[in-house]
Formats: C-alpha cells, structure tokens, sequence
C-alpha cells in the first residue's frame, strides 16, 4: 500500500541559501511521525511547501489516495484535501466560545451566505461535545476562549483542525509554553489523533519527543541526517555533532 505523503527530492532555495536540499521521505496514513534538526534544518520550510505556502524549485510531492500532487493544488485546495497545520502559536477566536470555536470549524461544505443562515444542527452538537471531549475541554464549551490556559488554547486549535477530518496533521512545536500536566495531555492527544490519521509533530523538546514513542526524522541542512526511534538517532555520531551537541 502506497504511503499517504510522498515527498521526493524536492529542493527550494531563498536567496542563495538551500532550505531544502533533495529531500525525500513517506509518511503513511495511519503514523505519528516527530521530526527535529537544528534551526535552519528545513522543518518549517518542509511544512510550507507540503502546505502549499511555498513551491520547490524541483521534486514532487503526492498524497492521499487516489494520489493528489500537491505542487498542482492551492493552500486552500491542499486543506480541502485534507492536510490541517497547526502552527506554534494558538490561532482561536478569543471572543467567541470553545463551543462556537469547534462548531465554525466544522468541515460543513458552507458558502459565505450559507455561514451567516448557519444553525447548528443536532448533529454538529454531538460533534462538538465529542471533540471536547478528544481534546480534554467538555468543562469549559461554554467559556471564551480568550480565558483558557496556553495549553488549552493549544488543545481547542488542534480540535478545530480535527473538526475538518484531516488525513494528515501538521503540528509545530506544540510543547512550547506548556506545564508539565498540559504536555502529558497533548502527548495523549496526538497520539489518540494518529490512531485514525497521520500526524507529523516538529519539535525541539526531546523529553516531549520521547513521549510521543514514535519514530522520528532528523533534518539537517534540508536533507533527512537520520531516521528511527529517538534511540536509534540520538546514537548517531552526525546528529551529535550538529544537533544534540550544541
């Protein structure tokens, strides 16, 4: 069975400078992948081009089946196909509530006009209420999502990418700021949320990564330095030097 996310040999410089250098690497479709590397590795310039916010100079990317090459599709065409990104800093509507926060980001196939009629329906209730659940917030539907915690903000956005029934899910740093508790939590989160999809968490914390228990790819210079359990890589003399040694 092909992989769901096929990157091949894909390059992009800026300037002179090679973000990505011939990076190729598969995701498969039900996976919970960590990928790290010094600042300046490629991990957030990986994401873009995946996303669709940045185009390589060559290579390929495909995903889903039947297979979609991302390099033909827009950022919002590449959502609809079912990629979501989070990124490291929370994006919620602070003035509405967690429950209106999860029931805008319902993946109802809606027109402009047809949002402003919107009514929320039976049946997007009980979605709500199970994605408050998912992701630990069934106490606090009827709060602004301005009052939550940082880590709570975090959790209601990755429920928010949920309630678009994504295939595969992008998630930067999401450890940055947290307590100890929150980090425990939204190591529990992913990992229940790469039970039915893919999900790809960029990270510098190795503790967190640790407890992700997953396999993990290391960057370097916008090419994959090594791949494997977070044992395996971390025994590498090459990420010593230029990753966990510094």
């Amino acid at each position: 069975m092909s992989a769901l996310l096929e990157v091949t040999s894909i390059s992009v410089s800026f300037d002179g400078f090679k973000a990505i250098n011939n990076l190729s690497f598969e995701i498969g479709g039900q996976e919970l992948r960590a990928i790290i590397g010094p600042n300046g590795a490629g991990k957030t310039t990986f994401m873009d081009i995946v996303t669709g916010k940045t185009r390589p100079d060559e290579g390929r990317v495909r995903f889903g089946e039947p297979q979609l090459d991302l390099l033909r599709l827009s950022e919002s065409q590449i959502a609809r196909a079912g990629v979501g990104r989070k990124f490291q800093r929370p994006t919620v509507f602070e003035a509405q509530s967690v429950r209106d926060n999860l029931t805008m980001a319902l993946s109802n196939d809606r027109l402009p006009f047809a949002v402003l009629r919107y009514k929320s329906s039976t049946r997007d209730g009980e979605r709500v209420s199970e994605l408050a659940r998912e992701i630990g917030l069934s106490e606090e539907l009827d709060r602004t999502a301005g009052e939550l915690s940082h880590g709570q903000k975090q959790w209601l956005e990755i429920g928010m990418l949920l309630a678009q029934d994504p295939q595969l899910l992008l998630v930067d740093e999401p450890a940055a700021g947290m307590t100890l508790g929150e980090r425990e939590h939204t190591t529990d989160l992913l990992r229940r949320a790469a039970e039915t999809r893919a999900v790809v968490v960029v990270e510098h914390d190795m503790e967190f990564v640790r407890r992700l228990d997953c396999k993990v790819t290391v960057l370097h210079e916008g090419s994959v330095l090594a791949e494997g359990t977070l044992d395996h890589v971390t025994a590498n003399s090459e990420v010593i030097d230029v990753y966990l040694g510094r």
